[in-house]
């Protein structure tokens, strides 16, 4: 147990009960003492003005005892609710967190939702339910551009592929014309707006020209398992999923950003929160990256937490989990925020000038805004 959350724990406990009993001592006494002067003043009979002074005391004393949160050995955590894809791997890490407690050593309080997709998320950071969720600076860049002061912070540049079946005749996203493309997420999904975004440098609309389907990850994972789509654009844990079934990539999202100016993996991915979340309480921002940052090291170095992991992810093959380790691992953001920024940008010029203010947003530039920057001393 923590030492504020057991009173036989707290190093002051013994020295609150001595002050209490000497209040209650001193108390007692003035109650008399106010009785004494009550009688004497014969505003009151000596009965009434005794039970008059005495319930006074008492009730002074249960709320006295009653109110320990003013101690500051009984303060409570921040709170942060944050929004998790339950099949993601945002979801492992804060099991971690919760695991070792690691969130309460930081005096913090995670609630967290457990969601089915990635739309559903960002509706419930909207509508206020969370206070964070992880999604892309894609998405950041076009909220903010319409009025939402929405800041990101890199969490991971694993991106996912455009899977097709082994004995697939496609070669190339022009050959996507016409077929059933399956897209994980919804219209504004980052690896669908980027590829798109390359398959018009072709004179392709995709939107247009394809078959397009949206759903959530694992759903659409079980429809391409099925046969019911020619191929699916998905999250990187569920391509190497179709991997190990014999799936093969037509393109994989790291070879589309590079395509589209990138100079090195670009962290689309990120925690996304409001801007008045880190005005308001930076220091419990600052802490819960802090725990984020050593749940990540844990899957880095720890092979029993993968091993704890793998029925979880549903694989018992460890050649499958060591690809899902590799491609985790291999996300983790190690570059600066101006290098991730300065690839953002490059990458937002082609979106704006090829998509339009569908895809982004009003705004021809990406707002600097869009990179959370904590305060410096943090």
């Amino acid at each position: 147990m923590y030492p504020d959350s057991m009173a036989e724990d707290n190093p002051n406990s013994k020295r609150i009960k001595r002050n209490r009993a000497v209040i209650g001592s001193v108390g007692l006494l003035a109650a008399l003492s106010l009785w004494a002067l009550a009688v004497r003043s014969r505003g009151f009979s000596a009965p009434v003005a005794l039970y008059l002074i005495l319930a006074a005391f008492f009730n002074t004393q249960v709320l006295s005892q009653a109110s320990p949160q003013v101690l500051p050995q009984a303060r409570a955590a921040d709170k942060l609710r944050v929004a998790a894809q339950k099949t993601g791997t945002f979801a492992w890490e804060l099991g971690i967190v919760q695991a070792r407690g690691l969130d309460r050593a930081a005096g913090l309080e995670i609630e967290v939702t457990e969601l089915a997709s990635p739309e559903a998320a960002r509706i419930a950071l909207m509508s206020g339910s969370v206070d964070m969720i992880l999604s892309d600076w894609l998405w950041v860049a076009r909220e903010r551009s319409l009025g939402v002061r929405l800041v990101f912070a890199p969490y991971s540049s694993a991106l996912g592929a455009v899977m097709i079946p082994a004995g697939s005749p496609l070669k190339e996203i022009a050959d996507l014309k016409g077929k059933t493309l399956a897209v994980a997420g919804g219209p504004l999904d980052k690896s669908w707006l980027l590829l798109q975004a390359l398959a018009q440098v072709s004179n392709l609309d995709l939107k247009a020209e394809a078959n397009v389907v949206y759903g959530a990850p694992a759903l659409l994972y079980q429809k391409a398992v099925n046969g019911e789509a020619d191929a699916n654009l998905n999250f990187w844990n569920f391509c190497i999923a179709l991997e190990a079934r014999g799936f093969r990539r037509l393109i994989g999202m790291d070879e589309v950003e590079r395509r589209l100016g990138a100079k090195g993996p670009v962290s689309m991915v990120g925690y996304v929160f409001d801007e008045s979340l880190a005005q308001k309480n930076p220091a419990a921002l600052a802490r819960f990256f802090k725990v984020a940052a050593q749940a990540k090291e844990a899957l880095v170095h720890s092979d029993a937490d993968w091993a704890k992991l793998a029925p979880r992810i549903g694989v018992a093959d460890p050649a499958q989990l060591a690809l899902y380790r590799q491609s985790y691992v291999e996300g983790v953001p190690r570059r600066s925020i101006e290098e991730e920024a300065a690839d953002a940008r490059a990458l937002y010029r082609i979106l704006a000038e090829i998509g339009g203010p569908e895809l982004v947003g009003p705004a021809k530039e990406l707002d600097p805004g869009v990179y959370y920057q904590a305060p410096s001393g943090r």
